[in-house]
């Protein structure tokens, strides 16, 4: 999945999507033009593309939910990822908010992902709640920082089985992306790694090839980690004895 902010131009967007080969792009709401003018977003999305209509700027439930309505009523179809976020400093997701705009939204018929701090009781009440996915982030916003959180996610991926696990924010290179499929997450969504790269669409095309590895890696079963040597090889060691 692919973030379409912080892109210095528009056709980067395109073809970075093009190049990553991802199915489901995020826009914010307030990037969307309802008049489709040159600068709106949505004329360098390609078509075929699933739109993921997310509700940033929403600071409690009740803003989300009016951000999902307007997107539907916009055309933008039913797909919601809720981002509730009243914290300007860490810019952390509010689960309890989000839990309850998830509710909302999930019984009027979107097809609800949302956004949360990495909690298990707060996954298993969005499971009761209807969401369709959810998105645990790897660390804060737009940081780069990978999987600071990655016990918290394992937890999660062990969990969770009734839907899909999905590690949002943080993600900064193709190789943390890799290591979040090989943990066994369903999918991964970049932004701020590809669209402030040199060369985003060479970087979008890294993410889809190190998130295929990362996929064929867990479904092959990785053998588990040792706290001792092992020898390769019976050869392995000394010829002789002295």
């Amino acid at each position: 999945m692919l973030g379409t902010g912080k892109f210095k131009n528009k056709s980067d967007v395109t073809e970075s999507i093009n190049a990553s080969g991802t199915q489901i792009v995020t826009v914010a709401l307030r990037r969307i033009d309802i008049e489709r003018h040159e600068d709106n977003v949505l004329e360098y999305i390609p078509q075929g593309i699933t739109l993921l209509t997310n509700t940033s700027g929403a600071r409690d439930a009740r803003e989300a939910v009016r951000l999902a309505r307007l997107a539907r009523e916009s055309g933008c179809g039913n797909w919601i990822k809720i981002e509730v976020i009243n914290d300007s400093k860490y810019l952390l997701p509010d689960n309890n908010e989000t839990v309850k705009a998830t509710e909302i939204l999930a019984r009027e018929g979107f097809v609800v992902l949302p956004y949360i701090y990495p909690d298990l009781y707060t996954a298993r009440t969005l499971v009761k709640a209807g969401a369709a996915a959810v998105m645990p982030l790897g660390s804060l916003i737009g940081s780069n920082q990978g999987l600071k959180a990655k016990e918290f996610i394992r937890i999660l991926v062990q969990e969770i089985d009734e839907i899909p696990v999905i590690v949002d924010a943080g993600i900064g290179t193709p190789s943390q992306a890799a290591e979040a499929m090989e943990m066994g997450v369903d999918a991964v969504l970049a932004n701020t790694a590809v669209a402030t790269a040199g060369n985003p669409a060479g970087v979008a095309r890294a993410f889809a090839l190190a998130i295929q590895a990362g996929r064929l890696a867990f479904l092959s079963k990785l053998p588990a980690e040792q706290d001792r040597a092992g020898a390769s090889s019976p050869l392995t060691g000394f010829l002789f004895d002295q």
